[in-house]
């Protein structure tokens, strides 16, 4: 694969085969991000799972204290009051059967996550096949299929992120912008890791976080030496 030289001179700052400290990896991280738009920081956590087994899945959801830095659209299906509620709270967009359609004809996507109410899980579940694949289908773990509307959409605005394993075991999740002081990269990352390790599910065996690299939109990554995470 053909790097920048951007890249290229980021990556000599960078010790190959070095595993860092959380506050120093934080540092290199913001150093190298060199682009010329606000680089989103980004946590890769390879985990011990094994996916397949039902008993080994991670998925769940943590409000990072200072927010991802990007401006969440949130879809909000449900009705009557619900919908009232879910306007109120700033959802982006609110609605019900009438937006499949719109969403499986005229190819729609103007939205970053989608929230429900549990007796509208009947309509949303009709656009699984479109909103599975974008991991866009509200789950109850992720706290995004909730009769509380208004809490889930002010959660997701405040700078709530949802982590899953994905087929490779590996955790990927936004933990803020490259304009954040360190010290607010470093609480939001172990905001996160605190919930990762919380979440490991017993059934796994040996260690549990195998890999943790940081890295920004365009720059290089940043392991991190995963034994002083636990």
């Amino acid at each position: 694969m053909k790097r920048g030289k951007k890249y290229i001179e980021a990556a000599k700052v960078i010790e190959r085969g070095t595993l860092y400290d959380k506050e120093e990896a934080v540092s290199l991280v913001k150093k190298t991000a060199v682009a010329k738009f606000d680089e989103t920081i980004e946590a890769h956590i390879r985990t011990g799972c094994d996916g397949r087994h039902a008993d080994q899945q991670i998925r769940g959801a943590v409000v990072l204290p200072h927010g991802t830095g990007k401006k969440t659209r949130i879809l909000v299906f449900a009705k009557d009051a619900k919908a009232e509620e879910a306007k109120a709270a700033g959802a982006d967009f609110v609605g019900a059967e009438e937006l499949i359609p719109k969403i499986q004809n005229e190819n729609w996507f103007e939205f970053d996550v989608v929230v429900a109410t549990p007796d509208m899980m009947g309509v949303v579940g009709r656009l699984g096949r479109v909103l599975g694949p974008k991991g866009l289908m509200p789950n109850p773990k992720a706290g995004t299929v909730t009769m509380d509307v208004a809490k889930a959409v002010q959660e997701i605005k405040a700078g709530k992120i949802e982590y899953r394993l994905d087929k490779t075991n590996i955790i990927h999740v936004p933990v803020g912008k490259a304009s954040f002081t360190e010290e607010q990269l470093a609480d939001n990352f172990q905001t996160l890791i605190d919930a990762i390790n919380k979440a490991r599910p017993a059934a796994v065996k040996g260690q549990f976080l195998r890999s943790v690299t940081l890295t920004s939109t365009m720059g290089p990554g940043v392991k991190i030496n995963p034994a002083k995470l636990v």
